[in-house]
């Protein structure tokens, strides 16, 4: 992960004061001065801030951008899982607040503290997930009232939860959920006689994937992030 979130994970300092510090000479990596705040640690990496080693402490929240074609399960020698885009020591005891499909790509995140993720994964918590859609034909002009009222998918008993649609283009739309059940984005539009060809998670409540992460990156979720999981 990169320097700088690593230090703001790990101490009180905002991410313009740990680039400060970092450009400051005040880190060393390994016993080296590093200045830049993009460069890369992993958790060998020793890393010292004014003379006091750096670790991460108590339980631990990370957001990974999820690539194409792997899988949501916490495996380890799954070679497809996206415990394996982790070190070793980082993926110990974690799991997944909310899984993905495997062509389904963004936002995912993964905690050892259970209680927190409940709070994200129940559906009594109504904790939205916004995701882009790409589709195969053009949006219904009906969409966005049908979602507010809940479509009824098949195999269900019940009609979904109201969700909310800004449409993008005719092809395209940001699509937000509040429940989580089984390929749900997919069976929505299917219900509408149209078909999901590309989804991709944005945002899980109040925490949005950070957009300097590369497909397959990762870094610890910040403070502010954590607690806006209520």
């Amino acid at each position: 992960m990169r320097l700088d979130k690593f230090i703001c994970a790990c101490t009180e300092l905002s991410r313009t004061q740990a680039k400060k510090a970092i450009s400051n000479g005040d880190i060393f990596v390994d016993d080296a001065s590093i200045t830049k705040s993009s460069f890369k640690i992993d958790a060998q990496s020793k890393i010292v801030y004014l003379g006091r080693r750096l670790l991460l402490q108590g339980a631990r929240y990370i957001m990974l951008n999820k690539p194409l074609d792997t899988v949501c399960t916490s495996i380890d020698d799954d070679a497809r899982s996206v415990m394996g885009l982790l070190g070793a020591e980082e993926r110990k005891a974690l799991h997944i607040a909310g899984r993905l499909d495997i062509d389904t790509t963004g936002l995912v995140i993964l905690t050892d503290d259970g209680a927190w993720s409940h709070r994200i994964t129940s559906p009594k918590k109504k904790c939205g997930k916004r995701y882009r859609v790409r589709l195969i034909e053009p949006v219904s002009e009906n969409v966005a009232t049908c979602f507010k009222q809940g479509v009824q998918l098949n195999g269900e008993k019940n009609l979904t939860r109201p969700a909310e649609v800004e449409i993008l283009s005719p092809y395209e739309v940001l699509l937000t959920i509040h429940e989580g059940k089984y390929h749900q984005v997919k069976r929505m539009f299917a219900a509408l006689n149209n078909r999901v060809i590309q989804l991709h998670r944005e945002k899980v409540g109040g925490i949005q994937l950070d957009e300097s992460l590369g497909s397959g990156e990762w870094r610890y979720l910040t403070a502010a992030e954590i607690s806006s999981v209520v």
